[in-house]
């Protein structure tokens, strides 16, 4: 027992773990070490391709890993170039002819280390080596399979481009930028993972961005410890404020360039993931959930109308079961003389507390959404039927569960995907509130409410409030949180993002 608490302490202590430090080891100038050392660090693996030349005498490889590059690029631009160009000179003679007259590639790096070389030909990179120059050619010619430009399925709007993000880092850039073609619009890279070495990408507009804001960012992307990086998940927390509990994320995540490059010019900072089709948007604030890419392409009487419509849908999804079940054991009186009577029966011909029912059914019906998602689609929507057919009406017909219950659940669980990017935290308020109402009534959702108010206004994302323009109230930005003013108001000059109040940045030493 004292092994366990103690091995539990230390997984959850406070204890900084050592971020990943990339180190760097000198290439040799025999082309024979080098190929050793590539063949002992791949392990003689089958996609490691070492094309061996002689170029008058002098040794050469061409270095690249099978079907991460355009083959047909490889031998019209590379390799017929190469072999039927005599040399006459020394190793760096060579080299440079190589790299000045005979190649007709445009992506040409420079690389001398071991560890370039390896990022590189993992990356779809040509690595051309030759004896006794250090120095060696990385010619991107990129050629692995991927999934074309289409229009993402999470993030589905009515009036806009039909373009999302794919897994491609490099599309995803071109995405962006040709959306903004603005000089000022900076990309810049870093590889994250010791054992993925995943390539990161910072986005943002030069003249927009808070310097503060992108230095912390920077920061704390160095100090991630992680070995891999597969998903976006996997940095989230570490971007977040240190002992961050909230339900809510302060990071914001998008499929759509079109939002994204929105964003950026309010002096966001987009992170682009090499394998992620999403892009992470911080500082990210809590009204940005309610907002979506069609409120600014419908009028403005329309737009504020779906906006009130999402918050009022966001609350019912949170509050109803609670409220429901908290007036149900507590004060039932407080329900029309009708509804009452239909209430009190269906709680009288079932064999459950109202608490216990409500419950029940929340547990039920995210087991059906989690079975649902996770099979394949057409069994998904089986099970969908099989469900609704079950609990809908049998499990009525048969007394286990009562009519006005299932309806409050059902409108429950339909207006939190109103808001889909806030399905997560409401699932999860919706089971507190729920069990704060059973045991404590309207008072403890009452209380609850304000602890959660409290909660969020505390919360900051790199140094912003997570409920600005609310609190800090500002009037100007304010324009477009409840109320979506028509665009005369809204082209007016806005406040950026290191102009907002209480921009200071609070980052970890």
């Amino acid at each position: 027992m004292y092994r366990l608490i103690n091995e539990i302490r230390k997984i959850y202590s406070d204890k900084a773990q050592a971020p990943y430090i990339q180190t760097k080891t000198l290439c040799p100038l025999s082309i024979d070490e080098r190929l050793s050392y590539l063949r002992n660090a791949f392990q003689n693996s089958a996609d490691l391709t070492i094309r061996e030349l002689k170029l008058s005498g002098i040794k050469a490889a061409v270095i690249t890993i099978d079907n991460m590059i355009d083959k047909q690029v490889l031998a019209e631009s590379i390799l017929a170039p190469v072999c039927s160009h005599k040399f006459f000179s020394s190793p760096e003679n060579c080299y440079d002819t190589i790299k000045y007259k005979l190649l007709c590639t445009a992506e040409l790096v420079e690389t001398d280390t071991y560890e370039e070389l390896e990022a590189k030909i993992m990356s779809g990179f040509v690595v051309i080596a030759i004896d006794g120059c250090t120095k060696m050619m990385a010619i991107g010619i990129q050629g692995y399979a991927g999934r074309s430009v289409s229009e993402p399925e999470s993030d589905v709007v009515q009036r806009g481009s039909k373009e999302g993000f794919v897994e491609s880092i490099r599309v995803n850039m071109t995405l962006i930028r040709r959306r903004l073609k603005n000089p000022r619009l900076k990309f810049e890279t870093m590889t994250l993972g010791k054992t993925s070495k995943t390539e990161i990408g910072l986005c943002y507009l030069t003249d927009s961005v808070s310097a503060d804001i992108l230095s912390e960012l920077k920061k704390r992307l160095r100090k991630v410890p992680l070995d891999t990086v597969l998903t976006a998940g996997y940095l989230v927390p570490f971007i977040e404020e240190k002992n961050d509990f909230s339900l809510f994320s302060s990071v914001g995540i998008s499929e759509r360039p079109d939002t994204v490059c929105g964003k950026l010019t309010e002096g966001r900072i987009a992170i682009l993931i090499d394998g992620v089709p999403s892009a992470l948007i911080v500082p990210y604030i809590f009204v940005e959930h309610f907002q979506s890419l069609d409120d600014y392409s419908n009028r403005a009487y329309f737009a504020t109308f779906t906006r009130i419509l999402k918050y009022c849908a966001f609350f019912i999804s949170v509050l109803l079961p609670g409220v429901y079940v908290s007036l149900g054991t507590y004060d039932p009186e407080m329900f029309p003389t009708l509804m009452l009577n239909k209430i009190a029966g269906s709680i009288a011909a079932t064999p459950l507390s109202l608490a216990a029912e409500t419950i029940m059914i929340l547990f039920v019906y995210e087991i059906m959404r989690e079975a649902g998602l996770r099979m394949p689609q057409p069994l998904g929507y089986a099970v969908s039927i099989v469900g609704g057919l079950v609990i809908g009406d049998t499990a009525v017909n048969a007394g286990l569960i009562g009519a006005p219950t299932l309806m409050v659940v059902a409108v429950s669980a339909i207006s939190s995907y109103v808001v889909p990017s806030l399905y997560a935290p409401s699932a999860a308020l919706r089971l507190l509130f729920t069990l704060a109402g059973s045991f404590f009534g309207i008072w403890g959702i009452a209380v609850f409410f304000c602890v959660f108010a409290v909660g969020l206004c505390g919360k900051t994302s790199l140094g912003i409030p997570y409920t600005t323009p609310v609190t800090p109230f500002s009037a100007v930005a304010f324009r477009d949180v409840i109320v979506r003013a028509g665009w005369r108001i809204l082209s007016h000059k806005t406040e950026r993002v290191q102009e907002l109040p209480g921009a200071e940045i609070n980052g970890d030493d």
